[in-house]
């Protein structure tokens, strides 16, 4: 038996068939994928890049310890309450209204503290309030 032997022709692979199911999987992942969103947020704060610290007259400190004490002014208050803090604040605020209250507060402190300061700056009418933070460098110390 005698058989012929042609030229034979080289197999091909066809690559476009396979970049189409390729281009339909991805598209039906994309539809089909739920994302996940973060139930609990890690939070490091306060850390901040500062400048150094200058003496201003219209600045009012105002320290919350962390077990929820206040100084303001370096002044120890014996009170916690909002009165008693608005009356320390209208004493240290020399220029009224347009005195700058800056909020040193411990990373541990109560966040009811801090809320309670800001309450009583408002009673006051302080309403340029910032929070004073640690440099990076300082925090990894």
């Amino acid at each position: 038996m005698h058989f012929r032997s042609g030229p034979r022709e080289e197999p091909r692979i066809d690559l476009i068939p396979f970049i189409d199911v390729l281009l339909v999987i991805l598209i039906f992942l994309m539809l089909t994928t739920t994302y996940s969103r973060f139930t609990e947020l890690q939070l490091t704060l306060p850390v901040a890049n500062t400048e150094q610290m200058r003496d201003r007259p219209r600045e009012v400190n105002v320290a919350v310890s962390a077990d929820g004490h206040y100084a303001v002014n370096r002044t120890t208050l014996q009170g916690r309450g909002v009165n008693d803090l608005a009356s320390a604040l209208q004493a240290a605020a020399q220029a009224g209204g347009e005195s700058i209250l800056i909020i040193s507060a411990d990373a541990m402190a109560p966040h009811q503290a801090v809320i309670t300061v800001m309450e009583a700056a408002r009673r006051v009418g302080l309403s340029q309030v910032t929070f004073a933070t640690q440099s990076s460098g300082a925090a990894l110390r």
